[in-house]
């Protein structure tokens, strides 16, 4: 089974993931603090295979470049974002003190594809809203679906950024996402764990 380690990482707290099996490791979303993900990672005794990026906001992509060249691996971003992880306006980055540029070169993921990567299988589908390449990873293994900032535990992202597509946000997620099975648990970017059942029970933006 797929072992899921949640850090929560920055001031704005930030949900960074260490998936692991067969001692193999993928790391999603390094927002921040690439130090405390290497020592989890160190802890676990894992080998980590890639880094998987659910969108491209400053907070989700700040610690890429460090692990990039701590374990010389590749990273996995929409097309629709690829150009973000340059681009300090578009990730958001030039609103703080600390603009983020990534220089780690970039691998783009094909929607709905399923991919293989290790010990690991997952499909990426495409949830816009919050960000026009926002992607949410689901893994039939282990019954759980990485949502990044898409769908919150009875919310779902912001969508008064630039580059935000309001009108896409809420059928994208009735489509893709609510349509599994209630027992999935969902894995958001920020606050705490969820299940698909909670989610269209309960998140107002589904009622």
């Amino acid at each position: 089974m797929i072992d899921i380690q949640q850090i929560v990482l920055g001031d704005i707290e930030s949900n960074c993931y260490i998936l692991s099996k067969e001692q193999h490791a993928l790391i999603v979303d390094p927002g921040f603090s690439p130090e405390i993900i290497i020592k989890k990672i160190k802890a676990q005794n894992v080998t980590p295979l890639a880094i998987l990026l659910t969108h491209t906001h400053y907070d989700h992509i700040g610690a890429v470049d460090a692990l990039v060249e701590e374990y010389q691996i590749p990273v996995y971003v929409a097309p629709d974002e690829r150009d973000w992880l340059t681009d300090a306006q578009k990730n958001l980055s030039a609103r703080t003190l600390t603009p983020v540029t990534i220089c780690a070169k970039a691998h783009t993921f094909n929607y709905q594809e399923i991919y293989h990567i290790g010990p690991f299988t997952f499909q990426v589908v495409h949830t816009p809203g919050h960000s026009p390449g926002g992607v949410c990873f689901i893994f039939e293994e282990g019954r759980f679906v990485i949502t990044g900032d898409a769908l919150f535990a009875m919310s779902v992202g912001r969508t008064d950024f630039p580059g935000s597509e309001p009108d896409k946000q809420i059928p994208a997620l009735r489509q893709k996402i609510l349509s599994l099975p209630d027992d999935y648990k969902i894995y958001p970017g920020h606050r705490h764990p969820s299940t698909i059942g909670k989610e269209k029970r309960d998140n107002p933006f589904f009622q």
